[in-house]
């Protein structure tokens, strides 16, 4: 009796799945994507859900224009079956929009970033607006490193009004060359000295190592942090001495002029320190040329 009970529900449940399959074949892109698959209609039955939101996926790839416009689930990925071994499976599949997207960008794993929004990250020449002729001196220097580089001695202290786009423009100038393989790294330097003040027992080291090493490094916003003699002598002296040494080309961005800065640097919690203020000035002038942006508030 038993066994019989297990039969009716067995074929119950098979009637259920038919049924369901039935309604479901009835729409022209589940019936289009079925008869891509070659598998019986008593295997196809078992999976009709997992279909239906696949022919939708798929259906919405047909008519999708780019990669903001995706519908799917997971952005940029299609829901797709696929037989193997006589058995249906499905899985995401990366779309082209997204394929070439990751292509891109895929330069951006030769750079590092501390603290740096996503709109400084993406920076392009490309879109620079050379109409601001008060960008014209640095957009110039920029388009001249990326093609002497390596034969070119000195990186730039680039001053300036805020919101003037003085980050924007090195960091469009790191990633063309990061296109070209080259390694570099951009920190926001208030932000990277209380993480690195924080993390003396974990990772400090490696941090602390892998910016001073590599092949070249934008210091942003420096004269904006609260400074200390442990974070002027301690780390941006040793930083600048290591990369002065071995011919490392460093940038800055910074609201103050160089002047500025040294009477910033001379400045800590500590007291008045001119001549260790001076030491750093005399390694960032050996390090860049200073050039001064003054333009309007790209922010605004």
């Amino acid at each position: 009796m038993k066994k019989v009970k297990q039969a009716i529900n067995l074929n119950q449940d098979k009637q259920d799945l038919l049924l369901e399959y039935s309604k479901a074949v009835k729409d022209d892109k589940f019936k289009k994507l079925v008869k891509t698959i070659s598998l019986s209609e008593d295997e196809l039955i078992k999976y009709t859900s997992k279909i239906q939101t696949a022919a939708i996926e798929l259906d919405h790839c047909l008519n999708c224009e780019n990669l903001c416009s995706c519908k799917n689930e997971v952005k940029g990925y299609k829901y797709t079956p696929e037989v193997i071994n006589g058995s249906l499976t499905f899985s995401y599949n990366v779309c082209p929009y997204l394929q070439k997207d990751l292509q891109e960008n895929s330069y951006q794993n030769n750079l590092y970033y501390f603290d740096i929004p996503k709109e400084i990250r993406n920076a392009k020449m490309s879109e620079i607006y050379p109409s601001d002729k008060k960008r014209l001196d640095v957009i110039e220097y920029l388009t001249d490193f990326i093609d002497k580089y390596p034969k070119v001695e000195k990186g730039l202290y680039l001053n300036g009004n805020f919101g003037s786009g003085k980050t924007y423009l090195i960091s469009a100038m790191f990633n063309e060359m990061a296109k070209k393989n080259i390694k570099g790294a951009i920190i926001y330097f208030p932000e990277f000295l209380r993480s690195l003040k924080a993390s003396f027992d974990n990772n400090y080291a490696d941090k602390f190592n892998y910016i001073k090493k590599v092949e070249l490094l934008l210091i942003d916003d420096i004269g904006a942090e609260n400074l200390t003699a442990w974070a002027r002598d301690e780390i941006l002296g040793s930083l600048l001495q290591y990369r002065m040494q071995e011919g490392l080309l460093t940038f800055f961005t910074s609201n103050m002029s160089i002047l500025e800065l040294e009477k910033h640097l001379s400045l800590t919690t500590n007291g008045v320190d001119k001549i260790k203020a001076k030491r750093i000035i005399e390694r960032i002038q050996q390090l860049t040329t200073e050039k001064t942006l003054i333009s309007k508030n790209y922010r605004q």
